[in-house]
């Protein structure tokens, strides 16, 4: 959605690496905004954006406009089963059937081989994998890995409209998934997560919205270790008025 960053552009490398062509699409997606001050604020500077897809020799760039995108509004539903009825899916409702919404337009339109998406957003991705196949869309899902700050954070374009400050008390969320996947099978999912929701407490301008470990193809919340071998532990907090999200492997 444009705001590139080192992150975007690893995408942009791992495609020039395996494909003939690489389009970036950049598109402000408003059906999967369910606050318009999120809409509103989300940061954007497209001149930027296109420099930095210049350097990286990316041969398309497609950026249409909201009317080129949706000359009608959208009706497009979409039937996730269970992966959206969990974490972002709670909080944002909506989201990931605008999400879908857009990512199927792009797809029909562009017409992709492969696409490559960042596991930071790892429930989008999972969901996004389960439309092409449920859709029998010719499109190979491409995971990439999160690329972060120097203090771990995960990078994003919301990262943006942190302060100084607020970037270095957003590091709590990266600190505390590594701490999870330490304390993986010493203690109790319970423990876990009952201890983690309480230190999130006791931070100034920190709100935690959601902590889970689930399961990384159900995205089921998880009670127990016990015979479990995808687990992925996923997190969303608000630092100031800025929302964020970040995720662990655990077992893989």
């Amino acid at each position: 959605m444009g705001a590139l960053h080192k992150g975007h552009l690893s995408l942009i490398r791992e495609s020039k690496k395996e494909n003939d062509i690489t389009v970036c699409s950049i598109f402000v997606n408003p059906e999967q905004f369910n606050n318009p001050d999120d809409l509103k604020n989300y940061p954007r500077d497209t001149d930027i954006d296109l420099d930095l897809l210049k350097q990286e020799n990316c041969d398309i760039v497609f950026h249409p406009s909201v009317d080129e995108m949706y000359p009608v509004s959208p009706t497009d539903k979409f039937d996730f089963g269970s992966l959206d009825q969990t974490m972002e899916g709670v909080f944002r409702p909506g989201h990931f059937n605008g999400v879908a919404t857009v990512v199927k337009r792009l797809f029909d339109i562009v017409k992709p081989t492969r696409a490559y998406f960042g596991m930071k957003d790892y429930q989008q991705l999972v969901i996004i994998h389960k439309m092409t196949k449920y859709l029998n869309l010719q499109t190979e899902i491409i995971p990439c890995k999160t690329v972060r700050e120097k203090n771990g954070l995960a990078m994003s374009s919301r990262n943006q409209l942190l302060s100084e400050v607020e970037k270095k008390q957003a590091e709590i969320l990266y600190k505390t998934l590594k701490l999870v996947k330490i304390r993986s099978g010493f203690a109790t999912i319970r423990e876990i997560k009952t201890k983690i929701e309480k230190q999130f407490h006791k931070v100034k301008n920190i709100e935690l919205e959601y902590f889970e470990i689930v399961d990384m193809y159900s995205l089921k919340p998880l009670t127990t270790w016990a015979g479990r071998t995808h687990v992925i532990a996923c997190i969303a907090a608000y630092v100031g008025k800025v929302r964020l999200i970040d995720n662990i492997v655990i077992f893989s």
